[in-house]
């Protein structure tokens, strides 16, 4: 049998680096998330668990139609999980219900429950700076996205990462379009 002292140090170094592992991976990586709300129906629904990749756009920018977490502006305790619509340097537009970018009709825009949509402020053209995000819920009639004030346009180091994988319920484990 080993030396006790020896068995005790293996095993605290062994936790040591399980905990600095996890945290790691947490940190920079991947986190579980849920989601709260119906505002991305049907893409996500309220209470489905989600791994967030946190590790991506350190190497690019978000995409448009990428799903993204970000902290709510006036509650930076909550977090919004919303689909990329504007990238930075483009104008955007709602107008009757469709979305414009730089003035041309985003036919593309096949997510979601998109009926009733309100324009919001986003009734007049709304210039998208450097790294700045206009957003949208896929459920457009009850989402709180860019379209209002109290959440607006989402700047780059605001985006904690992009929704990567739903995790739970299981009868809709899959990578999030």
């Amino acid at each position: 049998m080993e030396n006790p002292k020896k068995e005790i140090l293996n095993m605290i170094l062994y936790l040591a680096f399980i905990f600095i592992t996890v945290y790691v991976i947490i940190t920079f990586v991947g986190q579980r998330t849920a989601v709260n709300g119906d505002s991305m129906e049907p893409t996500l629904s309220d209470e489905d668990n989600l791994i967030m990749d946190k590790l991506t756009y350190h190497f690019r920018d978000p995409e448009r139609f990428e799903v993204i977490i970000f902290p709510c502006p006036t509650k930076p305790e909550v977090f919004y999980i919303k689909r990329v619509i504007g990238l930075p340097g483009e104008t955007v537009q709602i107008k009757d219900g469709s979305v414009y970018i730089n003035g041309e009709l985003l036919e593309t825009d096949v997510y979601g429950i998109t009926e009733e949509t309100e324009s919001g402020i986003a009734g007049e053209p709304i210039a998208i700076g450097e790294d700045e995000y206009f957003v949208l819920g896929d459920n457009r009639p009850i989402s709180q996205d860019s379209r209002y004030e109290s959440v607006g346009l989402i700047h780059r180091d605001d985006i904690e990462g992009r929704a990567f994988f739903r995790i739970y319920p299981f009868d809709q484990m899959g990578f999030v379009e």
